[in-house]
């Protein structure tokens, strides 16, 4: 048959039968190899050809993804590795050897393959479309309009899931002393192990666990709860790197443990009396569906849930005390002063520069791209913002938008950045040190040349960590959240979905790849 003769026919393949354990992406694959004739070849008997239209996800595909070849129902619904995956779906007829369906407009329901065209050899398990001139959506027969057809073979369907969950979960308790009920899937991210350079994706792994949803017994301050949104922050990375206790401030990652960092979860049981179940909270937590937290002192408990959840891993969480307690504490800013953010568009810089606006200062952010300078001078407010990595001359740059010099710089960058600033600070002038991305992964750190001026324009340079400020919480609060709901503050979030993207999202906050605050959703409320 000539190649002219043939369409590309997308199908989504399962890759092995999947039992004993929970489904995941990876057990099936889009194969875009594959071609079709749109025509049945003779002398196929009762054989139709349809172009799928519309497919159907249903809780009983997990049975049809199992080995089910000694099932009665078998010959009707099945899955075999290598071949399209097989579900109830909306087709139309194209081409059809069988008296009862002929081509054209004849629309049918009933199982196919997910694929872009299907050869259906039992088409007596087809179901003609006859009310096409209505105004009821076609995909409707995946749904309200396929049930009863689809019930029996449903019912069967659901006592087979059943006891292959509960055969799963009760393996999954072994020797635990707990029942099914009680035995989750918990998906965690693994640092494999301590990093030197510049992270990969590859030092972490999502590994697929099982845990109880019950604090363990004698518990008398922990909480057990689920984990909703994850934040990805520049912090982090120094905790991947291996370091004798106390050398940092915070302390490194466990290798071959799950990952932690700030999050938004809901209490599912509580042995501490400040939290209860239902609760929300932000605070640490682990990079995984579930966690067992007992150093709650870091939980925050969440009382305004009329802005976005996502909002107290950033604006509303750390980043956003960060950028207060940093701009407002430490600075000390005055009406009309000059300031300057580096790394302006990311989690922290953007709310400094708009804390700065609502001082009455004049500020100009720095970053990575023409998109993100875009963002800062037109979503957030700042009065100018240029891209570092086209200025082939830093010192050049910070003159031409702060001809009489800076008074405030927050800092967020270090390296050169911080050398070109210095000579650039008036006197009394002030800077927030509160990171300093490029070095992160550096294993010689830059050297800072221009550090006598600090001396010389009797500049007060000022690291500061924001645990030691959280007491002005409800302070915090009492500005911010009316600011978000009057339209005065705005936020960016750059959010992925799964715990799987999450070692992606973390290794692209160093290549810039984020715009706004990076959050992993895990797992809606």
């Amino acid at each position: 048959m000539e190649q002219q003769q043939l369409m590309s026919n997308k199908q989504v393949i399962l890759r092995e039968y999947v039992s004993g354990r929970f489904p995941t992406e990876a057990d099936m694959y889009v194969n875009t190899s594959n071609y079709i004739s749109l025509k049945v070849p003779p002398p196929q008997g009762s054989t139709v050809l349809v172009k799928n239209l519309y497919l159907s996800c249903d809780p009983m595909m997990r049975f049809l993804i199992m080995d089910n070849s000694h099932h009665r129902m078998a010959k009707y619904v099945y899955c075999t590795p290598g071949s399209p995956i097989c579900g109830y779906g909306v087709a139309k007829v194209l081409d059809s050897s069988h008296p009862e369906f002929k081509q054209g407009d004849l629309l049918v329901w009933g199982l196919i393959r997910w694929e872009e065209y299907s050869f259906i050899t039992n088409p007596e398990s087809l179901i003609k479309i006859r009310h096409t001139d209505t105004d009821v959506p076609l995909s409707y027969c995946t749904g309200i309009l396929g049930k009863q057809k689809r019930r029996e073979a449903k019912q069967l369907v659901k006592r087979e899931e059943e006891k292959a969950a509960a055969a799963l979960l009760m393996a999954a308790s072994t020797g635990g002393g707990v029942g099914a009920e009680d035995v989750v899937r918990n998906n965690q991210v693994i640092l494999r192990d301590y990093v030197s350079g510049f992270p990969k994706e590859s030092d972490m792994q999502v590994t697929t666990g099982t845990t109880k949803l019950k604090l363990p017994e004698g518990s008398t301050a922990g909480v057990l709860v689920k984990n909703l949104y994850l934040s990805c922050d520049p912090y982090m990375r120094g905790r991947m790197t291996k370091r004798d206790p106390g050398a940092s401030y915070v302390d490194s990652f466990n290798a071959g443990s799950p990952i932690t960092g700030y999050g938004v979860a809901k209490v599912l049981e509580s042995a501490n009396p400040k939290f209860k179940q239902g609760d929300l909270v932000w605070g640490m937590t682990g990079w995984e569906e579930y966690s067992i937290i007992t150093a709650t002192d870091s939980l925050f408990k969440i009382h305004n849930t009329d802005v976005p959840l996502s909002y107290y891993t950033g604006i509303l969480g750390m980043p956003g005390m960060t950028a207060y307690a940093g701009f407002y504490e430490v600075c000390s800013p005055k009406k009309g002063e000059t300031v300057y953010v580096s790394a302006a568009s990311g989690a922290v810089g953007q709310l400094v520069g708009q804390f700065a606006k609502l001082s009455g200062c004049y500020v100009v952010g720095s970053a990575g791209t023409k998109e993100k300078v875009d963002l800062l001078k037109k979503k957030f407010g700042f009065d100018g913002a240029f891209n570092y990595k086209e200025e082939p001359d830093l010192d050049a740059a910070l003159k031409r938008f702060f001809p009489e010099g800076i008074d405030i710089y927050f800092e967020n960058v270090g390296g050169k950045m911080l050398d070109a600033v210095l000579p650039n600070m008036r006197v009394h002038g002030r800077i927030a040190v509160c990171g300093m991305i490029s070095q992160y992964n550096l294993e010689q750190p830059e050297g800072v040349h221009n550090l006598m001026y600090l001396v010389i324009k009797q500049v007060r340079m000022e690291g500061f960590l924001v645990f030691n400020y959280y007491h002005l919480y409800g302070k915090f609060l009492e500005m911010v959240l009316p600011a978000i709901k009057e339209g005065k503050i705005t936020y960016v979030e750059d959010v992925v979905e799964g715990l799987e993207s999450a070692p992606a999202a973390l290794i692209g906050l160093f290549a810039g790849r984020n715009v706004g605050k990076q959050v992993v959703l895990v797992s809606q409320e």
